[in-house]
């Protein structure tokens, strides 16, 4: 059957092969993972007026807003993305089930989006005087940002729901491997595993904090 299961895994082997060369995968992952920033922080822009109005009327609010974007958001989006599609080439190569595959996909990239949090934070207070300039502080805020991150209620959200639909490319192609589905009972997959990802974040990162 060519339906979605075959184009994705077709997609993913043109544009992601571990055999290209390493110019041309990072580009692809940058891209990939700009097609699932950019929409997101959209949708977060626009659905936060104070924050519209503040970056159009406040000078210097519109550069300082890039810049936590750029050396927060990206790289998170970036490195997690990229994670996700080398270890799509090893879980292949181990010839993995695909259940046992897909779990640790959402493992990897959940525990890599907190992974890097960790190390973010601590290093915009350092590099950029962000929270306060101290790393600790940072640090205590870093935990109740990511417990309130799948409510879509900070940047936080942002970043992780790019990383979770960057991630849909490689994790509908392992769940089509385990259930032939049609194009719309894909949509409603690709939904639920958004969801089950936030769900199981915000219960690490509680029990974490505990």
């Amino acid at each position: 059957m060519r339906d979605g299961k075959a184009t994705l895994d077709d997609w993913l082997d043109r544009h992601f092969a571990e055999t290209l060369p390493v110019g041309v995968l990072a580009r692809n992952v940058v891209f990939l993972a700009l097609a699932g920033l950019v929409p997101v922080l959209v949708v977060y822009i626009t659905r936060e007026p104070a924050l519209w109005a503040h970056l159009r009327h406040s000078p210097g609010a519109g550069g300082a807003f890039l810049r936590q974007i750029l050396s927060n958001g990206l790289p998170v989006v970036v490195i997690v993305t990229a994670i996700g599609v080398l270890m799509r080439a090893q879980m292949q190569r181990w010839a993995l089930r695909a259940g046992a595959a897909l779990a640790l996909d959402m493992t990897l990239r959940i525990s890599g989006f907190v992974g890097l949090h960790v190390v973010i934070y601590p290093v915009s207070a350092l590099a950029f005087g962000s929270f306060g300039g101290d790393p600790e502080q940072a640090l205590r805020v870093l935990w109740p940002t990511l417990l309130q991150s799948a409510g879509f209620v900070n940047l936080s959200g942002v970043y992780l729901y790019a990383v979770l639909i960057c991630a849909l490319p490689v994790q509908l192609a392992v769940l089509s491997r385990m259930a032939d589905l049609s194009r719309s009972l894909l949509g409603v997959a690709a939904l639920g595993l958004i969801a089950v990802q936030a769900v199981v974040l915000t219960g690490l990162v509680r029990l974490l904090i505990a």
